[in-house]
């Protein structure tokens, strides 16, 4: 049976290494400000598909007293990038797979610099989620996971953790790396940072008719460089299907504007700075969401 470690025990990471220590899965969480709390009580996952509490799971503060994992699910943000230079080399051997559930363009490149022998793959999390207080994830609606294979070679090994998540009950699915990071992109850039510029939430701006079509070209910006870097899967139907999935979404604030409103940190260079200029090295401008940057680090200030 693989071992599991979460690094960055919050919205998502905590949600995934909770499903899976549920099924049986043997799961170890790394937890900064809430573990004591944890540690007594354990973690609880307050979910539309219905609520259930983890009483006691393998907490702890210090990475260094955490073993060796066959997987480890990275949840940090990316403004937390540099950590996993530290974070990391505890908890890998010379088969762990690094999952990055992480938002934004980049990140696999980066850090397969930093571990250039290690296994990665990429995590693409379609779900609403929020931690409210310690130890406790409030999941309100989707929870689906794409998993996007960067840099392991075992195949086999990769079905298996794809397997794990299925059996935990999560809708897992393997996808073509790169296409699965740009088709992130058409929601999370024209969503994360309009929250955050117009202080609104998702419902709000698919709700009025100038907002909307001001997303719907964010989207097919997003779309347009994805045909500059050579991914022709990803058209307009698509970002119809995203607008059409925000329509029936809960009234939801996405991770950058909760990031803002509690004054953490924007993951704005993930999200937008390299996609950006990514496109542009491909011969591609994104005029829209290179203003929505701008505005972002204004704001950010």
């Amino acid at each position: 049976m693989l071992t599991y470690a979460v690094v960055g025990t919050g919205a998502i990471g905590g949600y995934y290494g909770a499903k899976l220590a549920r099924a049986g899965r043997e799961v170890h969480f790394l937890l900064h400000n809430d573990y004591d709390y944890v540690r007594e009580h354990g973690l609880r996952v307050n979910s539309c598909d219905g609520d259930f509490a983890l009483p006691q799971v393998h907490a702890y503060g210090d990475v260094a007293a955490m073993p060796q994992a066959d997987v480890v699910l990275v949840g940090l943000k990316t403004t937390n990038e540099h950590l996993l230079r530290t974070l990391l080399p505890p908890l890998l051997h010379a088969g762990t797979l690094v999952v990055l559930i992480q938002n934004g363009i980049g990140v696999e490149p980066d850090v397969q610099e930093w571990f250039p022998s290690q296994p990665l793959a990429a995590g693409l999390a379609f779900i609403c989620s929020s931690k409210t207080e310690p130890g406790v994830i409030s999941h309100q609606c989707y929870g689906s996971i794409n998993l996007g294979n960067y840099s392991c070679t075992d195949e086999s090994f990769f079905a298996s953790v794809l397997a794990d998540f299925i059996a935990a009950g999560i809708d897992a699915h393997e996808v073509n790396y790169l296409e699965a990071r740009w088709r992130k992109a058409v929601w999370n850039m024209p969503f994360n940072g309009m929250t955050v510029a117009l202080q609104t939430q998702t419902d709000q701006l698919v709700k009025h008719p100038a907002t909307r079509q001001l997303i719907r070209e964010q989207m097919m910006e997003v779309v347009g460089a994805a045909h500059a870097l050579g991914i022709e899967t990803i058209n307009e139907d698509f970002v119809e299907k995203m607008l059409a999935m925000t329509d029936d979404m809960v009234p939801y604030s996405p991770s950058m504007r909760l990031d803002y409103d509690y004054r953490r940190p924007m993951e704005i260079y993930y999200l937008y700075t390299r996609p950006i200029a990514d496109a542009r090295a491909a011969g591609f401008e994104m005029p829209r969401l290179e203003m929505l940057e701008r505005e972002l680090l204004f704001m950010s200030r």
